[in-house]
């Protein structure tokens, strides 16, 4: 059984999670508030982790170590690169076939992690069940946007937390299509 793919994603207010050259220096000041904004919880809640190699990339360029400890992760790639965890494993495979693949090892909830690109060719594939974002309250005007590609498809609001920082949780279910 397909595991629920879930993408928790901070985004600007106009929708970006980067700047164009893939900096998230603007996230310092929520950063630096110190607020959890649910991370853990969400955390403790998913099984493993789907991410591209840009996202992998960019992890191991800031990280001094890998931040996502215990938790299976599934790089997708064409590309070979080093493994930064046990737990990591680089896969030319498709996202369906990475949530198969992690179906089949046990997992129920899995995290994309990042990047706007693999976070649209899973939604336009109907591979998302969830989107939680936090909305920062800051206009980056350009940048990466939270969804590459897409088809529409109307979402479902299921809860919405406000923090002192300013910063709004959504989480949404996404709707299926009608068959």
């Amino acid at each position: 059984m397909k595991p629920a793919l879930i993408y928790y994603v901070t985004a600007s207010l106009d929708g970006y999670i980067a700047r164009p050259d893939g900096r998230v220096d603007w996230l310092q000041p929520i950063e630096e508030a110190g607020e959890d904004h649910g991370y853990h919880q969400f955390y403790e809640g998913v099984d493993a982790l789907l991410m591209g190699r840009v996202t992998y990339e960019n992890i191991l360029k800031y990280a001094d170590k890998w931040p996502y400890p215990g938790k299976t992760c599934i790089v997708l790639t064409r590309n070979a690169l080093p493994a930064a965890d046990p737990d990591v494993h680089i896969c030319h495979w498709t996202p369906a076939e990475a949530l198969d693949r992690l179906g089949k090892l046990g997992c129920k909830r899995v995290w994309l992690v990042g990047g706007g690109s693999l976070a649209g060719t899973c939604y336009a594939a109907g591979l998302l069940d969830e989107l939680v974002v936090s909305v920062v309250p800051h206009m980056l005007g350009a940048g990466i946007k939270m969804f590459a590609t897409g088809l529409e498809r109307g979402l479902t609001l299921q809860t919405q937390r406000n923090f002192p920082s300013g910063v709004v949780q959504l989480h949404y279910q996404v709707q299926r299509e009608a068959a």
